[in-house]
């Protein structure tokens, strides 16, 4: 019974991960070439599959709350987080975006993010942890 209550929210989940995998893989890809995408995929699998996962977890808190407890829950929260994970996961190679936007202010904030690409990888992760956070505060709220 339990698993049925569930299901819809996981499908969700795993199909937000997908996903935000996908748009990782396409923009590398458009950028810089399928090969060199899955050479920083390879580098940076622990960073990306993480901040995807971590954002399929609240796409799964998110629709059980809403459709289960038909309650109101922030969807800002949620896609704060999801763009965050995505500017996170595509910053490992902002820096080509130089060779496809010539523009002298966008290539410098390309080289900018590259530069400082763990410390995007740990604010995805972050921004993550507080939307997961948030999510379970208001189901445990929820269930008393």
């Amino acid at each position: 019974m339990q698993f049925n209550l569930i299901k819809k929210p996981v499908i969700f989940g795993l199909a937000a991960t997908a996903l935000l995998l996908s748009f990782y893989f396409l923009i590398l890809s458009l950028v810089s070439g399928w090969e060199f995408t899955t050479e920083q995929f390879k580098d940076n699998w622990y960073w990306i599959v993480s901040l995807s996962a971590g954002f399929g977890i609240q796409i799964v808190l998110f629709t059980y709350i809403r459709a289960m407890h038909k309650v109101a829950a922030s969807g800002k929260v949620v896609a704060a987080s999801g763009t965050t994970s995505t500017v996170a996961m595509v910053s490992c190679c902002a820096h080509y975006l130089a060779n496809v936007l010539p523009i002298i202010g966008v290539s410098g904030l390309a080289a900018i993010i590259g530069q400082y690409q763990t410390e995007l990888f740990w604010l995805g992760l972050i921004s993550n942890a507080l939307g997961i956070a948030y999510l379970a505060r208001k189901l445990i709220k929820l269930k008393i």
